[in-house]
């Protein structure tokens, strides 16, 4: 699998970087988190991040005024999984080098999308990502799976939490496991073995191979 740069062109409909930003001390605040003793951990909001300087500059600069969290997930992975899709942008910041693997909205047919569609994405460390909302993401990889990540999420607060109750009146209304999130997820995944729609198919991309 070819792995684009977030500097390249072919990064340009997924999302952009953003410039001006010192990310120095938050990237400080994620190495101070352990990683987990194995696969990946993911909060949606953590004091020690969301207490760097850099809070308000991406609450006000990046998503105009409104009311932010900053999370992360964080661990070991080189796999797929799952896709994921919010009504906002994501910002992601990495303690070091990561890999996005990313998909398109439009390439949603009829409640599936094919992972050929799927592109890789190679991050630097500190850099601002911002992964639009037609973009489909889901956690990051690591080089290799013995290669460990942090990566600082940015969403609008309240996403990821517990989602609101209601009457599906759409087939897109259940994919949705937490508050702005909507996940389409691969068989072999623990996700669909919990009960989340199934809606990827072909090969459960692994960069490791």
């Amino acid at each position: 699998m070819k792995i684009y740069s977030v500097f390249d062109e072919e990064f340009r409909p997924y999302g952009k970087v953003l410039t001006g930003y010192d990310t120095d001390k938050l990237v400080e605040a994620m190495e101070d988190i352990p990683y987990p003793p194995s696969g990946t951990s993911y909060e949606p909001s953590i004091d020690s991040l969301e207490g760097q300087d850099i809070f308000s500059a991406l609450q006000d600069r990046a998503y105009g005024g409104m009311p932010i969290q900053i999370g992360m997930c964080w661990g070991h992975n080189t796999k797929l999984n799952c896709l994921e899709y919010h009504r906002d942008s994501e910002i992601n910041i990495g303690d070091t080098d990561f890999i996005l693997l990313l998909a398109k909205s439009e390439e949603i047919i009829d409640g599936r999308l094919d992972t050929k569609s799927v592109k890789a994405f190679s991050a630097p460390k500190g850099a601002v990502v911002e992964v639009y909302a037609t973009s489909l993401h889901y956690a990051p990889c690591g080089r290799d799976v013995d290669t460990g990540f942090r990566v600082a999420i940015v969403l609008p607060r309240g996403t990821n939490e517990e989602p609101p109750k209601f009457k599906a009146g759409c087939d897109e209304d259940t994919w949705l496991t937490a508050r702005n999130k909507w996940l389409l997820a691969h068989p072999e995944s623990d996700e669909a073995k919990n009960g989340a729609h199934i809606g990827l198919v072909g090969e459960n991309i692994d960069i490791q191979k």
